[in-house]
């Protein structure tokens, strides 16, 4: 299978309602900030169902019980089509701890390039691993096995804490400006050391 279009490009932005009605932005911010936090994504097809219920506490528990959440503070949220009072009483029920987002026009869903489920029918399971640069890292559809999603996870942010943080433009800027400056130093050190060897020769010779 291809790899999703969307590896390695910005995540999309969206606002969409979370359980209370209130509009959530995506990436998150605090305070007009976005936070720079790894983030799990996760599309179900159906609040309440079997397999998306399962899903959904299989990612509340990693949070609390998977090490690897915990020492990446790992941002997960849930989408599905279903509307505000539905995914309201499906968080409330399983005692979901992370937001849970109503796309019923599929705005995030059209963004992220999330079709249908197995045969058209029904909408696709998968998740989103995005860094915490807002570049999307991994991804993974798995419509029948909702076991595999966390799993995913777990796996991909294991890959992401063992590679170097991706820098952005303004941090790689002033990094090439302090290798620039070591750079002219080391060669005004150099043309010091030779000018003394120069004096030395000249006067040895003298």
């Amino acid at each position: 299978m291809a790899p999703h279009p969307l590896i390695n490009e910005p995540a999309p932005e969206f606002s969409l309602p979370d359980v209370n009605g209130h509009m959530f932005k995506f990436p998150p911010e605090e305070q007009g900030v976005r936070v720079k936090k790894p983030i799990a994504l996760f599309f179900y097809p159906e609040a309440g169902t079997f397999g998306c219920t399962r899903e959904a506490c299989q990612f509340r528990d990693a949070l609390v019980e998977k090490e690897i959440f915990k020492r990446t503070d790992v941002q997960v949220i849930g989408i599905s089509s279903d509307p505000v009072p539905k995914q309201k009483r499906f968080v409330e029920s399983q005692n979901l701890t992370y937001p849970v987002l109503s796309d019923e026009k599929h705005v995030a869903y059209q963004a992220f390039h999330v079709g249908k489920g197995i045969m058209g029918f029904g909408d696709a399971r998968i998740t989103f691993v995005i860094d915490s640069e807002g570049m999307i890292r991994d991804s993974l559809s798995a419509n029948v096995n909702f076991n595999a999603h966390v799993k995913f996870v777990t796996k991909a942010l294991e890959k992401l804490e063992s590679q170097p943080s991706v820098r952005s433009p303004s941090e790689t800027s002033d990094a090439d400006a302090a290798a620039a400056r070591s750079e002219s130093s080391d060669d005004s050190s150099l043309s010091q050391t030779r000018d003394e060897l120069s004096r030395v020769a000249y006067v040895v010779g003298a």
